[in-house]
């Protein structure tokens, strides 16, 4: 990772990435996402937190060249060949892991890579993969806010030239799928990705953990792995002390929501 000598504070972004099939194809969703990646200046590096990498601590990628992770089955062969050939940065990551202190962070030279939650996006905001990607594991030990309070940790990336992109959905259930329900998403789906939508923009963004106990929030997060990687937004944007912009929205096939934020300040 190479620090701009003027680094311009970048935005954080969460990302819904929904299929892995996204990858390769072009709709809303991945025309938002390029759109993203253009109307802003080439970040030093990105630290992806995806909601495939779920485990028992935290750990960050600290390899030279991460692989890209197939994490998934029954795709078309375009799918399980693709490659995201993105450099590591082992500087980023042990400023992850001095950032997180006392916290302890796995720093994980072998092991990880690059799974589909974080290439299915990257590969439309950044398709050349000419920006060194690290990964952050969530550590499934620790509570909502705790993930929270990591993201208010990795604030200070912002300005040192990192892009921050959290990977997952707000609704995700994948027991309830409806594949004949192309665009749209059930009532409840639908509730619970627009009330977490009216508190993500509001003034007081990090409240968004509280949509775990609503009562939607049964159907919507059935695991939270995939809701988790809103809250290190949430957390930096309780730091920059305003609120997140929708860049897409919308849900799929009845039980995935596909909105998606930005925080810009």
């Amino acid at each position: 990772m190479t620090v701009p000598e003027t680094p311009v504070r970048m935005p954080a972004v969460f990302l819904a990435h929904g299929s892995p099939m996204n990858a390769v194809e072009h709709n809303d969703y991945t025309e938002a996402w390029s759109a993203f990646g253009k109307s802003i200046r080439k970040p030093a590096a990105i630290l992806a937190i995806s909601a495939h990498w779920y485990v028992n601590q935290l750990a960050v990628t600290a390899m030279k060249k991460p692989r890209t992770i197939h994490d998934f089955s029954g795709f078309p062969p375009a799918l399980s060949t693709f490659d995201y050939p993105a450099d590591g940065s082992p500087t980023l990551a042990a400023r992850v892991a001095d950032l997180l202190s006392p916290r302890a962070v796995v720093l994980d030279e072998s092991q990880w890579g690059l799974d589909h939650g974080t290439w299915s996006v990257l590969c439309h905001v950044f398709p050349e993969a000419n920006v060194p990607v690290v990964q952050l594991s969530i550590n499934r030990t620790l509570d909502p806010l705790e993930q929270i309070a990591i993201g208010r940790a990795l604030a200070p990336l912002r300005d040192e030239g990192v892009l921050v992109v959290g990977s997952g959905n707000i609704v995700h259930n994948l027991g309830l799928i409806d594949w004949s329900a192309r665009g749209t998403g059930a009532d409840w789906a639908q509730r619970f990705d627009s009330q977490t939508r009216e508190m993500l923009t509001s003034n007081n963004p990090s409240r968004v953990i509280e949509m775990l106990n609503q009562p939607d929030a049964r159907k919507a997060v059935p695991t939270p792995e995939h809701f988790l990687p809103i809250a290190f937004i949430a957390g930096m944007a309780d730091v920059a002390r305003t609120s997140l912009e929708v860049i897409t929205h919308g849900c799929e096939m009845g039980s995935l929501s596909m909105t998606s934020y930005v925080l810009r300040d």
